[in-house]
């Protein structure tokens, strides 16, 4: 049975080895000194305060950032998921998909034709008349279509999907996953151009 230490043992051993806490300076700023004289304060404990304070700031930080890490983790993560399911599927529920690239002159022309704003990241979204469908699309079955215009290294891309229910892509959708597509083609069609 290990025989239980009390302080008088402990202090007399700190005494026979003054060097103790020399290569273990990390359990001193573990360790509460109290001052003798009351209402004041030594300069050595101001510092070993201070010092504590700023440890205790640093290690919050660090924990800060380390959750921060584990968040933006689980965001790429899944960020790659999607991806991988996109690559993956066979089917979107999309009757009409069609990638097509475009010089500035032909990209103007098309903004005179159907007289949308055809600006670098435009999205256009909903029925359109027929005249414009025919201009976008080569089949009259498409009642409803997103157009994403996208700036690519020699001249435009145009991604355009169509339906055939007139309700499928109304005016007021949300285009955060039309404009995540789009980022996607532009990195892809750049890196096999490089």
């Amino acid at each position: 049975m290990a025989k239980k230490l009390d302080a008088k043992d402990i202090e007399l051993y700190l005494l026979e080895n003054t060097d103790f806490f020399m290569s273990r300076e990390s359990l001193v700023g573990e360790l509460s000194f109290k001052h003798d004289a009351e209402g004041a304060t030594s300069l050595l404990e101001m510092q070993v305060r201070k010092l504590r304070d700023e440890q205790t700031r640093l290690m919050e930080m660090l924990s800060g950032f380390v959750s921060t890490g584990k968040e933006n983790e689980e965001l790429f993560f899944k960020s790659k998921n999607l991806t991988l399911s996109l690559i993956a599927a066979k089917n979107f529920d999309i009757d009409v998909c069609i990638l097509e690239t475009l010089s500035d002159s032909q990209l103007k022309n098309l903004e005179e034709q159907t007289e949308l704003n055809m600006d670098k990241n435009a999205i256009h979204m909903g029925p359109m008349s027929k005249e414009k469908m025919a201009t976008f699309f080569s089949v009259d079955t498409v009642k409803s279509a997103v157009i994403s215009i996208m700036k690519l290294q020699d001249g435009f891309g145009l991604l355009k999907l169509g339906s055939n229910d007139p309700i499928k892509y109304l005016g007021d959708g949300d285009t955060t996953f039309i404009e995540y597509i789009r980022d996607i083609i532009v990195e892809v069609l750049k890196s096999k151009k490089a």
